[in-house]
């Protein structure tokens, strides 16, 4: 470093000072000396952006000291300062972090932000150890800090919430640190601190049910349910990690199959830790590591090799942690070319049997496979009042009627709430085609509507397809008096509507008048009630295949995806549909 004074005109604060820029520091105890003996402690500074500019990166509460003074004074002597070198910021900040950890602790917050900026320049955990003396665990636990919500590291540095609860809770999933802070805002219930606070989350045996990867129908043991809640707990928690890990080895399996390299399943409690991996995407061989908390929260972290590992790859060196898997009988290559030679001979005697073709395919689709993934629409509604209209529509009732029959037709559980899933036989797939081949071809037929029914996306393109090639009139399954009505908030649309149903006389002498005046008269003309005639066959124009809006502002999803598949819907084809409906 080069000592010299330079003038306080041309010095200012770095970003590279852990005590920041914008924070104006606490003078009571610098500012009489200053007074009395002007600046004797070199700032430490670097080169600035502007010629002859210099930027502080230890010695803010100096500065600002002798700005004061010279505030007072009319001027202050150039202040003595040692000029590192420009441009290397993890030295900057290790700078400030020394003197200012020598000079006063800083609160833990502080230490850890300043850390984690050294991290991302490059500084390794053991080198800012040495730096600052201390042991590489003492530098992961201030590194640890970094994984508390923002909130939680806010309330520590309020001091409403004390140093050991701060710690505790670096061993918090996310998840366990919002359900935490849930319990701090809740003037009923009391938020753990201290030890309290460690036992909480650790969660004893009382595992809760919704951390299960498994399903919990197929679930043995006993399940407990709160009275008073809506959590349910594993009663014997043996029972409940023995199908958990179960499930975490599925899980792996099929990650291997996937390609990945590794399955590094840590050990219970054992934290995972970014600034301890490396990132590394999985044809370059990174690994899938799974962490399991005591409350048996599980977590898959893809593509990440240890910190050991990536350093020995830069160098050349085989990983030390890579086991040499045992020699199969037959190589990859080899095992790949039966392989395809089985899947072509079979594909190809498919080719003059459609009917097991067809049932194969079906069986696909109830049950899944590596290539075949099916989910049923849950069709989940934004309230318990949309759920009901939906259910008790004709639509509805009429598909649910023959869902009940083909869960008949195929054997299953009449009270299994979808065929998709629904098999639970041995054997998967082979063991539902043994039963599809024992129907005719016209009982399977009446189970593909069914089965794509179930799977047909909620707001897809393929809803506005189907029902303009269906030539679907939702006249005949929907109506709705009340919650149609409730959902129309907006005045602009309300008057629109308004008119369409009751006329454009109805809607301009209401037009002034308060949406829920407006709602009445919609719901009057519905019911006819009040005196108003009752309309018939209403279909909001949403409902309409192909749906159009009432106003000019868009934002509509059903029409937005209509407009994108009408070049579909040209003329020639038109003609077509009904042997497409044949086809089909």
């Amino acid at each position: 470093m080069e000592l010299k004074h330079i003038d306080i005109a041309n010095l200012s604060v770095s970003s590279a000072n852990m005590r920041g820029v914008a924070k104006k520091p606490d003078l009571i105890n610098i500012l009489p000396s200053v007074r009395a003996r002007g600046i004797l402690v070199p700032l430490i500074v670097r080169p600035g952006a502007e010629d002859g500019g210099y930027e502080i990166v230890a010695g803010k509460r100096r500065y600002h000291a002798a700005l004061a003074v010279a505030e007072e004074q009319d001027g202050i002597d150039p202040l003595p300062c040692a000029v590192m070198e420009a441009g290397d910021d993890a030295a900057a900040l290790e700078a400030s972090l020394i003197e200012n950890i020598a000079r006063l602790d800083p609160d833990e917050v502080n230490r850890c932000e300043g850390f984690t900026r050294l991290v991302r320049e490059g500084r390794s955990v053991e080198a800012i150890g040495l730096t600052f003396g201390l042991t590489s665990l003492q530098v992961k636990r201030t590194l640890a800090i970094g994984n508390l919500l923002p909130r939680i590291r806010n309330l520590y540095r309020a001091e409403k919430i004390d140093v050991v609860t701060m710690r505790h809770l670096t061993l918090a999933s996310k998840a366990q640190q919002r359900e935490w802070l849930a319990l701090v805002d809740c003037p009923e219930k009391h938020a753990p601190t201290g030890a309290q606070l460690k036992a909480w989350l650790f969660g004893g045996s009382a595992i809760e049910a919704k951390v299960a990867l498994f399903d919990l129908a197929d679930y043995k043991g006993e399940i407990i349910s709160d009275l008073f809640g809506e959590d349910r707990y594993f009663a014997i928690a043996d029972d409940f990690w023995t199908a958990q890990m179960m499930a975490v080895e599925d899980k792996a399996d099929a990650y291997r199959e996937a390609g990945w390299s590794g399955i590094v399943v840590m050990e219970r409690g054992a934290y995972f830790n970014s600034w301890e991996h490396d990132r590394c995407p999985k044809k370059k061989g990174g690994k899938v590591f799974v962490s399991v908390s005591h409350r048996g929260e599980i977590a898959f972290h893809e593509g990440f090799i240890t910190m050991k590992e990536a350093r020995q790859r830069a160098k050349g060196e085989p990983g030390a942690d890579t086991s040499k898997p045992m020699r199969p009988e037959v190589s990859a290559a080899l095992g790949n070319y039966i392989d395809l030679h089985r899947h072509a001979a079979v594909r190809a005697s498919l080719l003059s049997e459609p009917g097991v073709a067809l049932r194969m395919m079906v069986a696909h689709a109830i049950v899944g496979s590596p290539l075949w993934r099916v989910d049923v629409e849950k069709q989940r509604a934004a309230s318990d009042a949309i759920a009901e209209s939906v259910e008790v529509s004709a639509s509805e009732v009429a598909f649910d009627v023959k869902r009940r029959e083909v869960l008949a037709l195929l054997g299953f559980d009449p009270e299994t709430p979808t065929v998709v899933g629904g098999y639970d036989g041995d054997h998967g797939v082979a063991g539902l085609f043994v039963r599809l081949a024992a129907l005719s071809d016209g009982d399977v037929m009446s189970i593909l509507p069914v089965v794509m029914g179930e799977t047909l996306a909620v707001g897809s393109a393929e809803v506005d397809m189907l029902g303009q090639l269906l030539g679907t009139d939702m006249r005949t399954s929907w109506q709705d008096d009340a919650v149609l009505p409730d959902l129309i908030r907006d005045k602009p649309l309300l008057t629109a509507i308004v008119g369409e149903v009751a006329g454009a006389d109805v809607a301009e002498a209401n037009a002034g008048a308060t949406a829920k005046v407006q709602r009445g008269i919609l719901v009057d003309c519905l019911t006819g009630s009040h005196g108003r005639e009752k309309v018939e066959g209403w279909l909001p124009r949403w409902f309409a295949f192909p749906p159009t809006g009432y106003t000019e502002r868009g934002g509509i999803g059903c029409v937005e995806r209509s407009e994108r598949i009408a070049l579909l819907f040209v003329p020639a084809e038109a003609e077509e549909e009904p042997e497409m409906r044949e086809a089909a």
